[in-house]
């Protein structure tokens, strides 16, 4: 609305009323954005069903999936689910994905090995990893086997950070959803976020749709 009446008071001069005309208007009009595709990463260590984190992790991973294959079809939308071992998950298998009590370990290192796999597939476009999270990585693999330790090992540190390297040099954005803000965490996720430059946002279980689904929705499109 500024930018129309500056219009009409530059072609008339200032004076009142404004006279409006059809060239005068400013007009904001949206586009989509590139093709975007998404895998979201979900912790499905014992810790997040004791926070009551993973009902709403599950919740926003279905809301996602529903939202891009209704209003952004031509985008890709993965899931993976993480604790020991890391695993593709599909949308429909969600509402019966319970987490991991047998098994101990968040892994990672894993979950972005098989996650840089999946966005392989797509050559053109935004590709990002959505991570959700409450804690730090505590497992790494190691000749195919699962390795646990905590606090967490500068081994299982060192190996996850590399494959955040793998994802940033082939221009993989990975964005950080923390349900939780403990020292182990926080030092973690700042280093992700120094060598990936995605974001970081830290959230709680009733936010964290209003997070994920608003900021997708926001980064599809843009002013023009």
């Amino acid at each position: 609305m500024e930018r129309t009446i500056r219009n009409a008071i530059e072609r008339e001069g200032p004076h009142t009323p404004v006279n409006l005309e059809p060239g005068d208007f400013e007009i904001y009009r949206s586009e989509l954005v590139t093709q975007t595709a998404t895998v979201m990463m979900v912790d499905l260590s014992w810790s997040m069903a004791l926070r009551g984190s993973f009902q709403a992790a599950k919740k926003v991973a279905l809301a996602l999936s529903n939202l891009i294959s209704t209003q952004f079809s031509r985008d890709s939308f993965y899931i993976i689910g993480f604790s020991a071992y890391a695993r593709e998950l599909k949308p429909e298998e969600l509402p019966f994905v319970r987490w991991d009590e047998s098994v101990l370990g968040t892994n990672m290192h894993h979950a972005f090995m098989l996650a840089q796999q999946m966005l392989a597939r797509h050559k053109t476009g935004t590709r990002q990893i959505i991570m959700i999270s409450d804690g730090e990585p505590t497992a790494h693999l190691e000749r195919g086997r699962s390795y646990f330790a905590y606090p967490p090992s500068p081994i299982t540190i060192r190996e996850t950070l590399k494959e955040v390297k793998r994802c940033t040099k082939k221009g993989i954005t990975i964005n950080t959803f923390m349900l939780d803000r403990n020292y182990y965490l926080k030092e973690f996720v700042n280093q992700v976020a120094k060598i990936n430059k995605g974001r970081v946002f830290y959230t709680t279980p009733d936010k964290l749709g209003e997070y994920i689904l608003v900021d997708y929705v926001n980064n599809k499109r843009k002013h023009i």
